[in-house]
């Protein structure tokens, strides 16, 4: 990979493990402060990762299991409360230092750094959930190490889609040929791999025993 010039990140489970430990009790929270008996444990949630973005998880699971509720004629407003609720209760978790970065990627992002090599983030989830992990495990000035940061709604079609790499890759000026994409799931590594990207995956507590065919290479991790 001579011709290297840009690493692009993805966030949940490639940064952090933030999943099960932190966009689940987040939701969790939401929905009892909303007054729904809905819970997401550990399995449950693993199931509901298949769909990408938070607000889709929602429209998801109410269709599947509170079919009552996805039709209520408020049930928008109530999705866009419960996710704006849930990340209120995630941004809580980061602040406390609940969510760490997975070993070796502060080392990875200070080598690239060193070495000139662009940082990028693709992601669904929410630009304040970006901003505030790396605050918060890399320091203030981290959020600016990054020169494009394509997060939350910001493309409609979200991962598998290639939607979010191609607007980084637009806005990076640089062919896909010149990246690598760090992703955890087969989700995210089809997104990648659509955008023309070659990719490199650290397999994450909810991407084990996934389909990762047409990856460049799979870790458990991205120390040493």
């Amino acid at each position: 990979m001579n011709n290297l010039q840009a690493l692009i990140f993805d966030v949940d489970g490639t940064l952090a493990e933030t999943e099960r430990d932190g966009h689940r009790p987040a939701f969790n929270a939401a929905f009892r402060d909303c007054g729904l008996d809905w819970h997401w444990d550990e399995q449950r949630y693993g199931e509901l990762l298949a769909i990408t973005g938070g607000k889709e998880r929602i429209r998801h699971y109410a269709a599947q299991y509170a079919p009552a509720i996805a039709a209520r004629p408020d049930f928008d407003a109530l999705v866009a409360q419960l996710h704006k609720i849930k990340t209120a209760h995630y941004l809580h978790l980061v602040d406390q230092g609940q969510l760490p970065l997975r070993p070796g990627v502060a080392r990875l992002i200070a080598e690239a750094r060193q070495a000139g090599i662009r940082l990028a983030i693709a992601t669904t989830t929410t630009p304040e959930n970006v901003d505030a992990l790396l605050r918060a495990n890399l320091g203030d000035d981290a959020p600016g190490w990054f020169e494009i940061i394509g997060a939350g709604d910001i493309v409609p079609a979200k991962k598998p889609a290639p939607d979010i790499y191609q607007w980084v890759l637009n806005r990076l000026a640089l062919p896909a040929s010149a990246c690598l994409a760090i992703e955890d799931s087969e989700m995210g590594l089809k997104s990648a791999l659509t955008a023309g990207l070659r990719c490199v995956v650290t397999i994450s507590e909810y991407t084990r025993g996934q389909d990762f065919r047409g990856v460049g290479m799979v870790l458990g991790g991205l120390e040493g």
